[in-house]
């Protein structure tokens, strides 16, 4: 067995435990398909030291959370269980290293258990079973040139999960779960030499498998021919085409060589995606978007890839213009702008990681462990390893790169998967091989050019700064408010809980709220023109290239009751990030050219939904609950294109935007005041601003009824039922009352969990979401939803409404309080160990009136909630409340 153990102290007092199998789906015979993700199942369900739902138990009982903080995944090569974030406390550093312990080689495997996991097995995979699925599994067999990868996906075939003998997943725990596939890693708050003694202790009495079968790693077979297929699906209604070319994988520790190689194969990468990204952006462009990357194919494999993402019935134009990009780079190379561009880029994203290497979570460090552990990738110290980088850009040549692409793109080992659409011209292989032909004898081929260089962001925009008139500091927050004498307040609070990292908020009421109906459809494109369009003088491909090298993002939001934008960036360009902001309010960008190709993803997102079954079942449940012609919840149909307006859109962003002063402005982060003061004079105090503030309306929209019961029947390809119930009513807003209504959603969560799931084995899982709004309205909202086994709804929907009025009776589980208020405690001491906390703590108190931090105001409500609390909470939201209870379900008589 493999141990690894690592320190950080990102958060405090806490510890992650892994186990890595080096097993998968992949080592499944014939009658095990599904076993190995089976398996992963059943670790929760009985292990020597913990039976039955021991494990989870336990670890809910010190605020874990399954499906965030327990969990486990199994792929065609691995199979990786997780506890994350576990308290150090000596009792629970014992506990984890046990459980891994079991998970090792102490599974129960019970035939209750094993039997009573088939139904959920079984709705996990009618969950997940839709359109995109079924075209992977036609996709499968040329992916991996019909070796067994084709025909072990890690669901399983549900004939294996519903029939196979006990005996059989016992064979593969005891075949696979062994100590020379195993290995053990702890990350976090902890004694490493106190550690590795007791992983010793712990580990070493498990014995070895005697006369253990070979775990051998699957081969991809070399084709010299393209490998091709095209997939339809009747809830398939865009195409997609995936151009590939796989080339082994290096299985051994890596060298300088091979790190150098890796190098340049990003930049080959990164610079043709933004060459594809700049066509996409053009109306006339054939695709909506077309990627280049390189990355795991296989255990054995990697794939250069080219994705591109069609418009209808171009599939070929599509192609040809992606890959003629592909090709000029293999004949003539990159520009030397691209290539500084690229190269800046990677060293400021290397100076930013060393910059924050002691911030890397536990799932990343976990992640570079894992891929150790499996593929032999180095373990490199990232500042070692910038120093070899920058050794070798500082020798870089232009034909380095050349030779890079070149190499990537071979002749051999190449396959073409089309997502074709049932009435479209799809894509031939005959079509395909000829288009590539044409393109590699093609003697007019000329290089790609490229020469903007040596532009700023803000060009010629000629600034007169403003002052700060006023400031004060609040001692309860350490964080200082900033009066501009163009009216603004700015809020700022310095924190190096996350070094080298600044977050920007600016934030006003009104929202969607004071938006008329007819334009709506115009507001919720707001957003996207902006990005689309690009910013002050620059296009959004020239802004990627001004851009190149800082570390500064800004985005702005409408949503129903407040506007603003949102940023982030390096402590060094934090001035780049409050030019990006003045542009937003100066000289913000709507470019029409950019407006058309948005409003072909549009066009093509309605297309892709309008057979996709999910989609289909969302809208049914919005019409259920508003009608068909409620203007605050259209459809997101071609009526509702057709009404956004780019003018509109203009129009609207100008009034949303049209006043800084009256936006809360917030800065939080690595950056010192004295910083800071220049560049609010520059850059916020300078900003033209209006008096007046805006106030938001509310107009939220009423459901058709106060109560609604309704069954939608729709055509499906693998029948499922989709379970919406809902409570609502009026409920006062109190801090107390926020974390009532909280605990009760997640309270069902756990008793949907053991019910649904567990006992009835009816679905995968539950959706539970409890939450009281302050505005527009005060209001608690319960809402539950879930794919079922049709032939179990009616038995579950009961169930549903009776753990409610249990809630509402006083049947609480103390345990189940008690795991619920731990939790919420553990979150919220692991949470003040970032910026982002801060700026939560800064936002609440200027927004919202209150010191998250003040004990009062948190610690003391969640330690004084009792199952009292918790049955008035839900008997008042329970009288009088509005409801609903909608199922989609299938109807096989419209689908003959």
């Amino acid at each position: 067995m493999t141990y690894y153990i690592a320190k950080s102290t990102l958060v405090k007092n806490v510890a992650s435990y892994y186990i890595i199998q080096n097993v998968g789906s992949v080592l499944e015979n014939d009658d095990q398909q599904g076993l190995a993700h089976f398996l992963e199942h059943m670790a929760l369900n009985g292990t020597k030291h913990f039976e039955g739902k021991g494990i989870l138990n336990t670890l809910q009982e010190k605020g874990l959370v399954f499906g965030k903080d327990i969990n486990a995944y199994t792929s065609f090569d691995e199979t990786v269980y997780n506890i994350d974030n576990m308290p150090t406390t000596p009792d629970m550093i014992d506990t984890g290293l046990l459980i891994l312990k079991d998970w090792a080689n102490n599974l129960l495997l019970t035939d209750a258990e094993i039997d009573a996991e088939r139904g959920v097995i079984k709705e996990e995979w009618r969950t997940r079973q839709n359109g995109n699925m079924r075209i992977l599994q036609q996709q499968l067999p040329t992916m991996f040139n019909n070796t067994i990868y084709a025909n072990r996906l890690p669901i399983g075939k549900m004939e294996v999960i519903d029939n196979f003998e006990y005996k059989a997943l016992r064979d593969f725990y005891h075949d696979w779960y062994r100590t020379d596939l195993q290995a053990i890693a702890v990350v976090g708050d902890i004694n490493l030499d106190g550690m590795e003694a007791k992983i010793k202790e712990r580990f070493s009495d498990i014995p070895p498998i005697k006369h253990p079968k070979q775990r051998i790693n699957t081969q991809i077979r070399d084709n010299e021919v393209l490998l091709y297929v095209m997939a339809l699906d009747e809830e398939v209604s865009t195409a997609q085409i995936t151009f590939g070319i796989r080339h082994p994988k290096r299985l051994r520790e890596e060298t300088v060589a091979d790190l150098k190689t890796d190098l340049l194969n990003a930049m080959v990468t990164t610079m043709l995606s933004a060459r594809l990204k700049e066509i996409s952006q053009k109306p006339e462009a054939p695709f909506l978007g077309a990627h280049i990357g390189f990355g795991d194919h296989s255990r054995t494999t990697k794939s250069f890839t080219c994705q591109i993402y069609p418009k209808p019935n171009e599939q070929q134009e599509a192609y040809k213009i992606a890959m003629t990009e592909v090709y000029r780079a293999v004949k003539f190379g990159f520009t030397p702008e691209e290539l500084n561009r690229t190269i800046h880029q990677f060293e400021t994203s290397y100076e930013k990681s060393i910059s924050k290497k002691d911030e890397q979570s536990h799932r990343q460090l976990i992640q570079t462990i894992k891929n150790n552990y499996l593929e032999h990738a180095t373990m490199t110290d990232v500042e070692q390893e910038y120093e070899v980088v920058k050794s070798i850009f500082k020798g870089l040549k232009a034909e380095d790169v050349h030779r890079a692409i070149s190499n990537l793109y071979t002749q051999n080992n190449r396959y073409l998967l089309v997502t074709g659409v049932k009435g479209q011209n799809n894509l031939t292989k005959k079509e395909a091989e000829a288009i590539l032909m044409e393109i590699e004898n093609d003697g007019t081929l000329a290089p790609y050019t490229d020469g903007f260089a040596g532009k700023t962001l803000l060009s010629d925009n000629s600034i007169t700064p403003g002052e700060i008139n006023f400031e004060y500091t609040s001692q309860k927050l350490n964080a200082t408010t900033f009066t501009l004498s163009n009216g603004v307040k700015v809020h700022y609070k310095f924190s190096n809980k996350n070094k080298n990292d600044v977050q920007f908020k600016a934030v006003s009421d009104g929202g969607l709220s004071l938006v008329k109906d007819d334009d709506l459809p115009s507001a919720s494109m707001v957003k996207n023109t902006v990005d689309f369009s690009g910013l002050g003088d620059y296009s959004a491909t020239d802004l990627t290239k001004v851009l190149a090298g800082k570390s500064a993002n800004t985005t702005i939001y409408i949503n129903n009751i407040t506007e603003g934008i949102n940023g982030n960036s390096t402590s060094k360009d934090v001035e780049a990030l409050l030019q990006m902001v003045y542009l937003h309010f100066v000289k913000p960008r709507f470019d029409e050219a950019a407006f058309k190709v948005l409003m072909g993803n549009v066009n093509n997102y309605i297309m892709r939904r309008s057979k996709d079954i999910n989609a289909k079942i969302s809208d049914s449940v919005t019409v259920a609950l508003y009608g068909y012609d409620n203007p605050q919840r259209r459809l997101f149909d071609q009526d509702y294109a057709k009404e956004i307006d780019f003018e509109t859109i203009k129009k609207l962003y100008k009034e949303r935007f049209a006043n800084p002063a009256d936006f809360q402005f917030f800065i939080v982060g690595d950056v010192p005041i004295d910083s800071i003061r220049p560049l609010l004079k520059s850059y916020i105090a300078s900003l033209p601003t209006e008096k007046g503030k805006e106030q938001w309306m509310d107009n939220t929209p009423d459901w058709v009824r106060k109560h609604i019961d309704k069954d939608v029947f729709l055509e499906m390809e693998d029948p499922k039922s989709t379970v919406s119930i809902g409570y609502r009513n009026n409920l006062d807003y109190s801090l107390k009352n926020e974390w009532l209504v909280r605990t009760l959603g997640d309270l069902l969560q756990l008793r949907y969990t053991e019910t649904l799931r567990e006992q009835e084995g009816g679905t995968y899982g539950a959706s539970v979401n409890a939450q009281l709004l302050k505005e527009p309205r005060k209001q608690a909202t319960i809402s539950i939803a879930f794919d079922a086994n049709p032939e179990k709804e009616e038995g579950l929907i009961k169930i549903v409404h009776n753990e409610i009025h249990k809630l509402a009776e006083g049947d609480i589980d103390q345990s189940d309080l008690d795991k619920t208020l731990t939790n919420y405690l553990k979150e919220r001491k692991e949470a003040k160990d970032n910026n982002s906390e801060y700026m939560r703590l800064l936002t609440d108190y200027i927004l919202e009136g209150y010191n998250r931090h003040d004990p009062k105001n948190f610690e003391n409500i969640i330690n004084g909630i009792s199952k009292k609390d918790i049955q008035e909470i839900a008997k008042t939201i329970l009288k009088g409340a509005d409801t609903y209870e909608i199922v989609c379900k299938p109807d096989q008589a419209l689908k003959k």
